[in-house]
């Protein structure tokens, strides 16, 4: 089932501020932070699996025991190299309050300004942080973040997808048990990752946008 769009004057508003930030040089006093959630199904084995041996791969058994779900969210500096998981068991708004909260207040304590990239979850606006902290608190929180929301239907312009799909082909494309196993090799994949310092290379441009895209556009 394809989401189709409508390409309307607040699209291209939207995907031009995107577009025209990820062209920006890096400014570690000024990073550009892309954030998402993903949910994980917790699996647990029913008997053992056979282990590898040369010539033939581990086996398990097809059964398996639901040990429930947890949430991940994940913020990518994409110029940086630098990703912050968090496991939670729900995504609620103190949830995602308390990971934002984390970014500004610990990762970019030092930042003059975070600009964080989001998409149009009912938990991702300002509102939230005044139901959760008061107006008050909310307000300085905030002080030195810049929000940019991707269009709706095109949350592709999120980079923190980019980075949550390498996170599922690296580390969470099999069984976990449970959440403090979920949280050790989450831990561990972004040590890694951020040891590296893995970059996103962005490449699509404003003007790539309007060669592909131009005569959809409404008017």
């Amino acid at each position: 089932m394809w989401c189709i769009g409508s390409l309307t004057e607040e699209y291209r508003e939207r995907m031009y501020d995107l577009l025209d930030l990820y062209t920006r040089p890096f400014r570690p006093g000024e990073p550009v932070v892309c954030l998402d959630e993903k949910s994980k199904q917790l699996l647990e084995e029913p008997r053992a699996p056979l282990p590898i041996r040369p010539g033939t791969p581990a086996r398990q058994d097809y059964e398996y025991i639901r040990g429930g779900t947890c949430n991940l969210f994940v913020a990518v500096e994409p110029k940086g190299g630098r990703r912050t998981v968090s496991v939670t068991n729900r995504r609620a708004k103190p949830d995602f309050v308390a990971f934002v909260r984390h970014l500004l207040e610990d990762v970019y304590a030092t930042a003059g300004r975070v600009h964080l990239v989001l998409d149009n979850l009912n938990t991702h606006f300002r509102k939230c942080f005044e139901d959760v902290l008061g107006i008050k608190k909310a307000r300085a929180l905030l002080r030195r973040a810049v929000f940019h929301y991707t269009p709706k239907h095109a949350s592709w312009l999120n980079m923190a997808e980019i980075e949550i799909g390498i996170l599922d082909r690296q580390c969470l494309d099999r069984r976990l048990p449970n959440r403090a196993a979920l949280v050790a090799e989450v831990n561990a994949w972004q040590l890694r990752r951020n040891t590296d310092q893995r970059s996103i290379a962005w490449s699509f441009t404003r003007q790539d946008a309007d060669e592909k895209m131009a005569k959809h556009y409404v008017a």
